[in-house]
């Protein structure tokens, strides 16, 4: 018997600390998703170096209540999955957006964003923003445009000396 409450206390502190070290966790409904679907969808986190893994909802809810997030324990409610990523913000909620508009079945129900309770609307927001590439690309343009617009004065200004000479 006490073999099995140590395994659950390890599993409690192993979703605490995936709770506490991740900067980005959203939590899924997943019921109607066929195993194909799960197949794709663990494919796609894992390439964005996502973790997605289903505890049991009394195991989240003790490891909510250790790390402070006891707000999350109204969304345990039904299949759960849980998708963390250390690294990455936007990963989470950008691969779990992308794939709930191809599939109905897959809800997103919450999470948490660099530390705070997160709404649906919020993780969605997060999913519509740009990769870090598309921003890096954004910026450039945005720094190369007086550049641009001075060279296309500067030829201008070129062609009108050379026609008024």
């Amino acid at each position: 018997m006490s073999n099995v409450l140590e395994l659950k206390k390890q599993q409690v502190d192993q979703i605490a600390e995936k709770l506490q070290n991740s900067k980005t966790t959203v939590l899924v409904d997943y019921r109607g998703l066929d195993v194909e679907e799960v197949t794709e969808l663990r494919k796609q986190l894992r390439e964005a170096g996502v973790d997605f893994k289903v505890y049991k909802n009394t195991m989240t809810r003790f490891a909510t209540e250790k790390v402070g997030f006891e707000d999350l324990n109204e969304l345990l409610v039904g299949p759960t999955a849980i998708a963390t990523c250390v690294e990455d913000a936007v990963a989470p909620a950008k691969v779990l957006g992308q794939f709930a508009k191809e599939h109905e079945a897959l809800e997103i129900k919450g999470g948490v964003i660099e530390g705070q309770i997160a709404t649906i609307d919020q993780i969605k927001e997060l999913a519509e923003l740009p990769s870090h590439e598309g921003l890096v690309s954004m910026l450039l343009s945005v720094l190369q445009a007086p550049v641009r617009d001075f060279a296309y004065v500067t030829k201008a200004v070129a062609e009108q000396k050379e026609e008024g000479a």
